[in-house]
């Protein structure tokens, strides 16, 4: 392996990765505690995140499942 590293850069990259990674950690933790907050007003945080799924969709896609998940459950007498 002949590639030149240069020291100063990688340290630069991996604090940055580092430093992210913490940030995230951070969010992950304001996250589950915002579903806590949600459980204790009476909803349910599983809902929620099913919400959350839908609303990141395609506005297209969506119809298109909801449209097919209609027509399984008539199907089925669901």
């Amino acid at each position: 392996m002949n590639q030149q590293i240069d020291p100063g850069q990688l340290q630069l990259l991996v604090e940055r990765i580092e430093n992210l990674e913490q940030d995230a950690k951070q969010v992950a933790e304001d996250i589950k505690e915002v579903y806590s907050q949600a459980k204790a007003q009476g909803y349910d945080p599983k809902y929620i995140k099913q919400c959350i799924k839908l609303r990141a969709k395609d506005p297209d896609q969506l119809e298109e499942e909801d449209e097919l998940l209609q027509m399984y459950r008539k199907a089925l007498n669901i």
